[in-house]
This record gives structure tokens, C-alpha cells and sequence, in this order.
């Protein structure tokens, strides 16, 4: 088994990664509102997103690596990043069966803060007034898009609020195994010990899809998960959890997108204006990273001289 990759400062690359897979997370949750509008149980459709995500990254990395890519150095932290992912994801599913995929994802935009304290007090990350601030900003742009307010209450908020939990907890934590176990290991743990629990739910209430559009949409479920979530794991070796933290209010983008391409929402007035704050406050982000990252190259090349 190849040893795990080591950790590599480069956040600009790292937040890049970030974007891509966030971007996926949300095809992942489209296919899966589509799917459930279309008929079929949250369980199956959670179940398929593993059982497939878990065949690919065995078909990828076991001729690579070999059985040994199973040995985890940390099977525990392994396990509670399992469930966490796997709680994620069926909350999530869960709630988009009765909510707008607007209205989960604003919910879910709350992760940065949570993430940061979680970093803190789990990691020892430091985070900057400017940096809290910006995630401040960022989060008030959320608002002004989503309007949570105006939706009205629905018991299936309580269901994306114990997604968001387990989520923020999910990023702690892969950022804590990252350089100790290897991007195969962490796929295939957090992909099998969800497709192992899953598997008797799943079959009992399984039921088959009546359009080829439905099979294909069902296999890509599976595929976006695996590829969203590698990315985000190599994603986490590249940058502290606390600075990909913010790149997720750029979801709020491809949310809208998602929501009126394929569901048919139009766009108001409300998500140009809280867009354009989403964006300032990312590119305020992106361009103090970029300061800070050439302060501490000024530092230590006349420090190997």
C-alpha cells in the first residue's frame, strides 16, 4: 500500500479543489431531489449513492494499491468520519424531499462558522478577525439570497440542520486524517461502512426506476459522490479546513443554477444582490490568502540562504 500523501501548504490550490468539489456536492443533491420527486425512497437513493461510489474507488484503487489500501492508521477516526458522512448525506436527502434545494443548501451555509470554531477548539487552527469577518459577510449574502424568513417553517429544516452537524463535523475530521491515511483509504472506509449499513434498508424498500433518464440519473448519483468527496479530501492536504470554509458560499451559485435549469426556479432580484456579496467576500478571501501566503515566502527565503 502506497503511504499516505503528506500534507502540502498551497491554499490557493487547495480552494481551487474546493470549488470543484462543491460544485459536485451539488449535482449530488439535485440528482437525488430529482429522484425523489420521480418517486423513489430516500433510502435506496442513499444507498445507491454508496453501494456505486464504493464500487468505483475498489475498481480504482485495489489494482493500485492492493488489499492492503483497507488498513487504516486511525480506524476509529475513520468510523466516526464514516458516520458522519453517512448522516450528512441521508439527512440531507431526507430534507430535499420536502425543501427547495435553495433553502437546504442556505442551511447547510451556516458549516463555515461551525467548521471554524470546530478547527479551533479540535485542530488548533488560528483564524484571523479579517478572516471571520469576511465569513461574516459572506454568510449575510447567503441571507439576502435565500430569505429564510419568508419560507415558513417546516419539520424537514430540523432534518438539513442535523445534516449540517454531522457535515461540519465530517471536514473536521477529514482534516485530521489528511497526511495520516492515504485519499484511497479514507474513500473506501467512508464509501463501504456507509454500503454495509445501508445495504438492509436499502433492499427493503428498493423500488425500480421506470425511465432510462431515472437508471442514469441513479448510476451518476454514485459517481458524484465518489469524485466530489475525493476532491474535497485532496482538497484538505493543500489548505487548513478553516480557509476552504468560506469557498462554500459559493454553492449558493450553483444552487440557484441547479434550481432554475432544472426545477424551473427563476432567480430574483434578492439572488443578484446576495451573489454579488457572496462573491466580493470570496475574493476578499482569495486575495488575503494570497497576501499571506507571499508574507511567508518572504520570510523563509532569507531564512534557506
Amino acid at each position: 500500500m502506497r503511504p499516505p500523501q503528506a500534507r502540502v501548504d498551497n491554499p490557493m490550490f487547495g480552494l481551487g479543489g474546493m470549488c470543484v468539489a462543491l460544485a459536485i456536492f451539488t449535482a449530488t443533491d439535485t440528482s437525488a431531489k430529482w429522484l425523489l420527486l420521480a418517486g423513489l425512497p430516500v433510502l435506496q437513493v442513499v444507498f445507491v449513492r454508496f453501494s456505486v461510489h464504493f464500487l468505483l474507488a475498489s475498481l480504482i484503487c485495489i489494482p493500485r494499491e492492493g488489499m492492503g489500501v483497507f488498513r487504516s492508521h486511525a480506524p476509529r477516526f475513520q468510523a466516526a468520519r464514516a458516520a458522519l458522512l453517512l448522516g450528512t448525506t441521508a439527512f440531507n436527502f431526507a430534507a430535499l424531499k420536502y425543501l427547495p434545494i435553495t433553502i437546504t443548501t442556505a442551511i447547510f451555509f451556516s458549516s463555515p462558522i461551525m467548521i471554524t470554531i470546530m478547527s479551533v477548539l479540535f485542530l488548533g487552527e488560528r483564524v484571523g478577525g479579517r478572516r471571520v469577518m469576511a465569513i461574516l459577510v459572506g454568510f449575510a449574502g447567503v441571507l439576502v439570497v435565500v430569505q429564510p424568513w419568508g419560507a415558513g417553517f417546516h419539520p424537514a429544516m430540523a432534518l438539513s440542520f442535523c445534516g449540517l452537524m454531522c457535515a461540519s463535523g465530517y471536514f473536521v475530521l477529514t482534516r485530521r486524517l489528511a497526511g495520516v491515511e492515504s485519499n484511497a483509504t479514507s474513500q473506501l472506509w467512508a464509501s463501504g461502512l456507509a454500503m454495509v449499513v445501508l445495504t438492509p434498508f436499502g433492499l427493503s424498500v428498493w423500488v425500480w426506476p421506470e425511465t432510462a433518464s431515472a437508471w442514469a440519473v441513479l448510476g451518476l448519483i454514485g459517481v458524484f459522490g465518489a469524485s466530489g468527496h475525493a476532491i474535497a479530501v485532496a482538497a484538505h492536504r493543500y489548505a487548513d479546513a478553516s480557509n476552504l470554509a468560506p469557498m462554500t458560499y459559493i454553492q449558493v451559485i450553483y444552487a440557484t443554477a441547479a434550481g432554475y435549469f432544472i426545477f424551473g426556479n427563476l432567480p430574483s432580484w434578492a439572488t443578484a444582490i446576495g451573489t454579488a456579496i457572496i462573491i466580493a467576500s470570496g475574493i476578499y478571501i482569495w486575495r488575503r490568502e494570497r497576501f499571506l501566503m507571499l508574507q511567508r515566502r518572504r520570510v523563509e527565503v532569507p531564512a534557506s540562504i
